[in-house]
C-alpha cells in the first residue's frame, strides 16, 4: 500500500519522500509546484501536479495508487504574511485541509499524519513547551494550523482512521547526502538567509526585533535538522501502523538558540563576516519557543542524529552551494 505525500516536492515534504524512498516504501507525490520542484521528486515516484484541496484529483490519486496513509505537509507557513494576509492562510491551511481529510475518508485511508506547527502555543517563556500546554495561537498561521487539527481529531473519530499530528518547531538544515534542501529563492527561514548572506547572494540579513525578553534581546527558537523531523514522521507512521493511538507530539530538540547564535553559528562555519542590519519585530513572533519533545522519543522512540546547530548550519550551506552551482551551469 502507497503513501500519500502533499506537498511532497517541497522542503520538508521533499524529504519525507527521500525518507519513504530510501526505505523502499511505495510512495506519490501530490504538490501543485508553487513552492516545490519537479526535479526535487524521484523519477520513480508518481508526482500528480494539483493542489491537495482539490477533493476530486485528490480522491482519484488515492484510488488509483491504492494509498493507504497520508502525510500532509502542503501549507503556507510565514507567520507575518499570515498576519497580512489572513483568509489566504485560512484557504490555504484549513480549508484545503478539509478538502484533503474528505478526500481521504472517501477513500479509505488508514492513516493520516498531520504537519502542524508550534506556532498554535503562540507565546510561550524559554521554558520548554509540552504537548499539554493548552494551545493559544498568536497569527492567523498558528490558528490555521489548531483548526487543522481539530477536523482532524473530529473526523478521526467520526470515520475510524487513526491520524498523528507533529507539532514542529524551526526546521533547518539540508539532506545530508546532498541530494534537496531549502530551494526557494526568496525563503525566509534564518538560517538559509543568512547561508545566502554568507555566499554573497544577499547584501546583508535583517535582525527583526533586538528588544524581546530573552538573554540576548533576539527570538530564542528550536532548530530541527530537516532529515531529523523526516524521521520523526516515519516514526509516526510505524507507530500507527503498529497499532498505536492517535497522538499528538512536539518535534523539536529541546533546547533554544537565539537569532544572534545563530548568525555566529553561520558567520563561523562559512568564515564570512557579512553585515547584519537592525530590524523591527515582526508582526506574529513570540520572543522564545523551544520544544519539550520527551512524547516522541520516549513514546515513539525517535532517536535523532543530526541534533547539533554546526551540523544544521553546515548542511544548509552546502546546498546553498549547489544551489549556486546549477545556476552557473
Amino acid at each position: 500500500m502507497t503513501v500519500l505525500v502533499s506537498g511532497g516536492a517541497g522542503y520538508i515534504g521533499g524529504h519525507m519522500v527521500l525518507n519513504l524512498h530510501d526505505r523502499g516504501e511505495p510512495t506519490v507525490v501530490l504538490d501543485n509546484l508553487s513552492t516545490g520542484f519537479r526535479w526535487a521528486t524521484p523519477p520513480d515516484v508518481p508526482l500528480v501536479v494539483a493542489d491537495a484541496g482539490e477533493f476530486e484529483t485528490a480522491l482519484n490519486a488515492i484510488r488509483t495508487h491504492k494509498v493507504r496513509s497520508i502525510i500532509h505537509f502542503a501549507a503556507r507557513i510565514v507567520v507575518p504574511e499570515s498576519v497580512s494576509d489572513p483568509l489566504g492562510y485560512y484557504l490555504a491551511n484549513t480549508v484545503k485541509t478539509r478538502a484533503l481529510i474528505a478526500a481521504a475518508v472517501a477513500g479509505g485511508v488508514q492513516e493520516f499524519i498531520f504537519s502542524s506547527t508550534a506556532a498554535v502555543y503562540g507565546e510561550t517563556s524559554l521554558e520548554p513547551v509540552h504537548e499539554d500546554r493548552p494551545p493559544a495561537p498568536v497569527s492567523p498561521y498558528g490558528a490555521s494550523k489548531y483548526m487543522s487539527e481539530m477536523m482532524l481529531r473530529d473526523a478521526a473519530a467520526a470515520h475510524g482512521f487513526k491520524y498523528a499530528i507533529l507539532r514542529y518547531f524551526n526546521v533547518a538544515g539540508a539532506d545530508p547526502k546532498g541530494r534537496y534542501g531549502q530551494s526557494t529563492p526568496m525563503a525566509t527561514h534564518l538560517i538559509k538567509v543568512a547561508a545566502q548572506a554568507a555566499l554573497g547572494q544577499r547584501t546583508f540579513l535583517e535582525m527583526f526585533g533586538q528588544d524581546y525578553p530573552t538573554p540576548d534581546g533576539t527570538c530564542v527558537r528550536d532548530y530541527i535538522h530537516v532529515s531529523d523531523l523526516a524521521e520523526a514522521h516515519a516514526v509516526a507512521l510505524g507507530h500507527l501502523r503498529g497499532g498505536g493511538g492517535n497522538i499528538v507530539v512536539n518535534a523539536g530538540y529541546g533546547r533554544g538558540y537565539s537569532v544572534r547564535q545563530v548568525i555566529e553559528a553561520v558567520r563561523e562555519i562559512s568564515g564570512v563576516d557579512f553585515e547584519v542590519r537592525q530590524g523591527p519585530r515582526r508582526p506574529g513572533d513570540p520572543p522564545a519557543i523551544v520544544a519539550n519533545a520527551d512524547t516522541l522519543r520516549r513514546q515513539l522512540g525517535w532517536t535523532p542524529r543530526l541534533d547539533d546547530l554546526g551540523v544544521i548550519v553546515r548542511h544548509a550551506l552546502d546546498w546553498e552551494r549547489e544551489l549556486v552551482r546549477r545556476a552557473a551551469n
